[in-house]
């Protein structure tokens, strides 16, 4: 997702530093897919913290696995999830400080049902960011029908228990969305 210049894709060290993860959070990336995010999420939760990378596609957390190995990343643990059932994130009620969902909700058919498991599984007062394509970018990203607007997304996430705080870049083809469980 890095264009040569660095500067028009999410870039996983800058947008993370917009999430204030401290030392021993507990975070969960919802949609892992190939890892993208897990070296970032890992230094930033650091070594008394967990990062549980969420995937559906069984031969992706297969993959996930092997990059944390690879990468020497011990705070990482792979799941497999579906997002698009009840309790199919498998992590008990109130487990994290935070979850993302990174150029993840556009590919989820049933949205609400992710942000109840969001819900669920974050800790009252944890955090939720999401970060989503503004538009279909040259064949890159989502279709255009699929692209969802921030403005639909802040309707969903507040209407699942959440809370916007703020928004912060994200890159130029994408934005980001900070919200508080309440």
């Amino acid at each position: 997702m890095n264009s040569e210049g660095g500067s028009r894709f999410v870039k996983p060290d800058v947008v993370t530093s917009h999430f204030h993860l401290r030392p021993g959070d507990r975070v969960a990336d919802f949609g892992a897919g190939s890892g993208y995010f897990l070296r970032a999420l890992s230094t930033a939760a650091g070594l008394d913290g967990r990062v549980y990378a969420c995937e559906i596609q069984k031969n992706l957390v297969e993959t996930l696995a092997l990059v944390a190995q690879t990468e020497r990343l011990p705070n990482v643990e792979p799941l497999w999830c579906d997002l698009e059932t009840p309790k199919g994130v498998r992590l008990a009620d109130n487990t994290l400080d935070m979850g993302v969902f990174i150029n993840t909700l556009f590919q989820v058919d049933d949205k609400g049902v992710a942000l109840t498991e969001a819900a669920r599984v974050i800790r009252p007062g944890g955090k939720l960011a999401i970060i989503e394509w503004t538009e279909s970018f040259g064949g890159l990203g989502p279709r255009p029908d699929h692209v969802v607007d921030q403005k639909a997304v802040t309707s969903m996430a507040e209407a699942h228990g959440f809370r916007l705080e703020h928004d912060f870049p994200a890159g130029e083809h994408h934005y980001g969305l900070m919200f508080r469980r309440v």
